[in-house]
């Protein structure tokens, strides 16, 4: 199994609502053999939450990645994605967006907002493993984070 940040678990907050996904994402990340602390939130009101450290998250650790869906209940990911990267305390923290939305304007203002990347969920199991590990491996192995 891969050690994260000297010897350290990577935490990684997931925001998804589709408890389906999340299921495969841990898979993935299990099968990938990455020491990771996964944390999930399922809407974009708790993904502040944590984010901010505020209520039940007061103990929450700030993540090195987060994962964060579009299409999700009491605020879109747009919404939580422009408030993070406008947070001077949090911008630095990198941001994939993976969701289903092959909307030109979501990706336009997904870049617009600073999304580190922006990745189409694949519908088949497979791809949508693969789209997982190779998430894992660029920004787990290959880049190096704050």
């Amino acid at each position: 199994m891969t050690k994260g940040f000297a010897g350290q678990p990577v935490e990684i907050l997931l925001v998804e609502d589709n408890p389906a996904d999340v299921r495969l994402t841990i898979e993935a990340l299990k099968d990938a053999k990455v020491y990771n602390e996964l944390r999930v939130v399922s809407n974009g009101v708790d993904a502040l939450a944590y984010l901010r450290r505020e209520g039940e998250y007061a103990d929450a650790t700030r993540p090195d990645l987060i994962l964060l869906d579009l299409n999700l209940p009491r605020m879109s990911g747009l919404e939580v994605l422009e408030v993070i990267k406008n947070d001077e305390i949090l911008r630095a923290i990198p941001v994939v967006v993976i969701t289903t939305s092959q909307a030109e304007q979501d990706i336009i203002r997904s870049y617009n907002n600073h999304a580190n990347c922006y990745i189409c969920k694949p519908v088949d199991l497979d791809q949508f493993i693969t789209v997982i590990k190779s998430i894992q491996n660029f920004w787990l192995t290959i880049v190096k984070l704050p």
